[in-house]
C-alpha cells in the first residue's frame, strides 16, 4: 500500500506543479557570481553554485528573454515553468563569471546597469564593504559620523558592521550619503576599481546574447529625490546605454525596488513615458496576465543545495504578484 501511495504521489506531483506554473512568470534576481565563497557577501553564489542552478533551470524550467516573456505572458502564450534570469547593478563578474555559464546552458539573461559606476567606478555600498573588509584595527569607531562603534575582529562581526552601516545610510539624501561614504573611506586602505563592468565588457555581453537594461545612473532611491532628478536618472541611463550599444534598451529595474517605498506610481509612469517596454521591482512573487508590466515581481533564489533551489523555484510559482492583492 505504501509503495502504491508513493507511486501515486510521484505521478501526481508533476501535474500539480504544472498547473501551478501555467501562465506564470518567475523572474530571478542575481547581483554577482563569485569565484569562491566571500564571507562579506554570503548571499552571492559561487561559479560552481551558479552552474548547478542554471543546469536546473535548463532541465526543469523554460528560460526566456525578459521582454519576450512579458509579451507572451500578456498574450496568453507563455510556456509552463517560464523563468527569466536577471542581474542588477552591472558587476564585472556578470561578464567574466556568469556569462560563460549562461552561454554553456543556452540561458538568456538581462543585466541591469547603473551607468555612473562603469569603467572603474564603485557603488557606495561596495565602498563600505571593502573599507570594513580591509580595516586593520579591531574596533571601527564611526560615532563622529553619527553611526556606531563596531567590533570587527571576525568575519561575522565585520559582516554585522556592514549590515548596520548600510541600513543606517541607505535611505539618506544621495549627496549626504556620498559625503558620509567618502568620510568612511578615509578609514580604509586603497579600494578596488575593477568591481563594475567596462564599456568593452558591456559590448561583450551583448555580443554573447545577454540583454542590457537600465538601472539609473547613480542608483538612488527614486522616492528620496526630486521628480526632475528621478526622471534625469532614468532617462540618462537609457540614453548612455543606447548610444554605447547602438540598440534599444527596453527594460528597466528600480533601484532597491520596493513598490511605494523605493519608488512610486509617478516613477512607474516615467518609465513608461520614456519608452521602456517592461520594468521590474524586487517585490517577491510571480507575474500573471494581470500584472503591471512596469512593476513586475522578482525573487532571489538564495538556496545553496540543488534540491532546495529547485523546490524554492517551484514554490515561487504559487506566490502570486503581491501588487494584485
Amino acid at each position: 500500500m505504501k509503495s502504491l501511495y508513493t507511486n501515486l504521489v510521484t505521478r501526481m506531483l508533476p501535474l500539480v506543479f504544472s498547473a501551478c506554473r501555467a501562465q506564470r512568470l518567475s523572474i530571478l534576481i542575481y547581483h554577482r557570481v563569485l569565484p569562491e565563497r566571500d564571507p562579506m557577501r554570503p548571499g552571492e553564489p559561487t561559479i560552481d553554485e551558479f552552474d548547478v542552478q542554471m543546469k536546473i533551470v535548463r532541465e526543469y524550467f523554460h528560460a526566456l528573454p525578459l521582454v519576450e516573456a512579458v509579451e507572451r505572458l500578456q498574450a496568453g502564450t507563455l510556456p509552463d515553468s517560464a523563468v527569466c534570469v536577471t542581474f542588477d547593478d552591472g558587476y564585472a563578474d556578470n561578464e567574466t563569471h556568469a556569462m560563460p555559464v549562461l552561454k554553456k546552458y543556452g540561458i538568456p539573461a538581462t543585466v541591469f546597469v547603473s551607468t555612473g559606476f562603469l569603467n572603474g567606478g564603485r557603488m557606495w555600498n561596495d565602498s563600505v564593504i571593502e573599507v570594513v573588509r580591509n580595516y586593520q584595527g579591531e574596533v571601527l569607531d564611526l560615532r563622529e559620523l553619527d553611526l556606531d562603534c563596531y567590533t570587527v575582529r571576525s568575519d561575522e562581526q565585520r559582516r554585522a558592521a556592514v549590515d548596520s552601516i548600510l541600513r543606517q545610510i541607505k535611505h539618506l539624501d544621495p549627496q549626504i550619503r556620498i559625503e558620509l561614504v567618502n568620510d568612511i573611506q578615509t578609514r580604509g586602505a586603497a579600494l578596488p576599481d575593477d568591481l563594475m563592468l567596462t564599456d568593452a565588457q558591456l559590448r561583450s555581453l551583448v555580443h554573447n546574447g545577454v540583454a542590457i537594461g537600465a538601472h539609473t545612473v547613480n542608483h538612488p532611491i527614486l522616492s528620496s529625490i526630486s521628480t526632475d532628478a528621478a526622471r534625469s536618472e532614468i532617462e540618462n541611463s537609457k540614453r548612455y546605454l543606447e548610444t554605447l550599444l547602438q540598440q534599444p534598451v527596453d527594460a528597466f529595474a528600480y533601484p532597491n525596488g520596493r513598490p511605494q517605498l523605493d519608488y512610486g506610481v509617478e516613477h512607474r509612469d516615467m518609465v513608461r513615458e520614456l519608452g521602456f517596454k517592461v520594468a521590474v521591482s524586487t517585490h517577491w512573487g510571480v507575474g500573471t496576465v494581470l500584472s503591471d508590466r512596469y512593476q513586475l515581481p522578482r525573487f532571489t533564489p538564495w538556496d545553496r543545495h540543488p534540491l532546495k533551489f529547485a523546490g524554492r523555484m517551484l514554490a515561487n510559482y504559487r506566490r502570486l504578484d503581491p501588487l494584485l492583492d
